[in-house]
């Protein structure tokens, strides 16, 4: 059984602007609550992080 391995990347640092780790882009509750998420919620999260990242001009 395979799960869903976590975004961290070990930089932890919450965007007072938008609430997001500046790392993962995850959320405090979802970074806290992360262990005890199912493999749906775990992927759900996933899916919701690409949106979270800023935008950069190429």
């Amino acid at each position: 059984m395979t799960t869903v391995p976590s975004p961290c990347i070990n930089w932890c640092d919450i965007n007072p602007e938008n609430t997001y780790c500046r790392g993962c882009f995850r959320t405090l509750n979802e970074i806290a609550s992360w262990s005890e998420l199912s493999d749906q919620e775990k992927l759900a999260v996933w899916s919701e992080l690409e949106m979270r990242k800023p935008q950069t001009s190429q």
